[in-house]
């Protein structure tokens, strides 16, 4: 099969990998029908994460089930899957808890690499969840989105506890953090401030239900937002980037008791004690646990209430991945769908 891989920083080849074959009975092999380039994946693309030697890359993936092992008892071959970033059991204390990305037996599909034509997914009956039946093509896009970026902003605004007569605002206007503005839309939240600086990711924010635009960053977007809430800041905050700057200005956007969920992967990030000390702010995130959203999210999309798929702005072919990460890395593209 042909698969992307990361030789050095900047240097993204596709080339031919071996076919994934069954390694566990509870295992199944997919074929992918779309995958994508995450914002994530641009950390060791840009040397921020050191790769130690040619590493397989990506970890959002649809597809159709080709084969499973003897164990797999809840999809069956020609199902079409979404599946998480983390394959879990789904069963154990911690799954059942809602938090299926920490896992006990949790695998990183990245080590696996899913921008390829095939891939192997493990613990499957607790990783993958089936289409109803098999999508129409235009839907393709929202469930891929619901692999990853979509379920991570969902979660930041469930962390975020965004919700009817909340103000929420979004810090970061990634692929994340739009569809975060979409999640606090769902969630019933009344007032949702994008933090966005380019009048495309403005504009598509706006389509996703936000109802204001602050353009200022760091202390003078912190500033704006207490303008906008009468000076107590806001009831739910995402923060979606994953820098010292994002978290603080989150924390720092926040009302006293209110809630930060964030889902940046973060980067460099202290918090001073003593300002979160005498913040009374809640802060919860990390990984999102993809799973626990999956059945709801992909109900949604399969009837058409939502369409976070527009947050693919460039489609390529698998062989051009190399374009579609210089395209993000350049922020020419929001995010870029993959056609293996």
């Amino acid at each position: 099969m042909r698969g992307a891989v990361l030789y050095a920083p900047g240097e993204i080849r596709v080339e031919d990998r071996p076919d994934p074959v069954i390694a566990e009975p509870t295992d199944a092999i997919i074929r992918l029908s779309a995958t994508c380039v995450c914002g994530s994946d641009l950390w060791p693309y840009r040397g921020v994460e050191k790769v130690d030697g040619p590493a397989p890359m990506g970890h959002e993936y649809v597809g159709v089930v080709e084969e499973i092992g003897d164990r797999v008892t809840t999809v069956r071959p020609g199902q079409f899957v979404v599946g998480s970033f983390f394959a879990s059991d789904n069963t154990c204390e911690i799954c059942r808890a809602g938090y299926q990305s920490s896992c006990v037996r949790r695998e990183p599909m990245g080590a696996i690499g899913t921008q390829a034509q095939l891939a192997r997914v493990p613990l499957a009956d607790g990783t993958l969840v089936a289409t109803p039946e098999p999508p129409p093509a235009d839907l393709v896009p929202s469930l891929l989105a619901a692999s990853d970026v979509l379920a991570t902003g969902w979660f930041g605004a469930v962390a975020a506890e965004a919700g009817p007569g909340k103000t929420v605002a979004v810090v970061g206007d990634g692929a994340v953090g739009l569809l975060a503005v979409l999640a606090a839309g769902q969630l019933g939240a009344e007032r949702i401030i994008a933090m966005s600086r380019h009048a495309p990711r403005q504009e598509l924010a706006r389509h996703f239900g936000a109802t204001d635009i602050v353009t200022e960053r760091g202390e003078e977007g912190v500033a704006q937002v207490k303008d906008m809430t009468g000076g107590l800041g806001a009831h739910s905050v995402i923060e979606a980037v994953g820098t010292q700057e994002s978290m603080m200005q989150a924390i720092r956007s926040t009302r006293p008791g209110g809630h930060v969920g964030y889902v940046g992967v973060a980067h460099g990030v202290e918090l001073p004690g003593q300002e979160l000390f005498f913040s009374h702010v809640h802060l919860h995130g990390g990984p999102a646990p993809v799973r626990r959203f999956l059945p709801e999210l992909i109900g949604l999309i399969c009837d058409r209430v939502i369409d976070p798929g527009r947050v693919f702005d460039l489609t390529l072919p698998l062989e051009r991945a190399a374009e579609g990460y210089e395209a993000m890395d350049e922020r020419r593209a929001v995010k870029v769908l993959l056609r293996p």
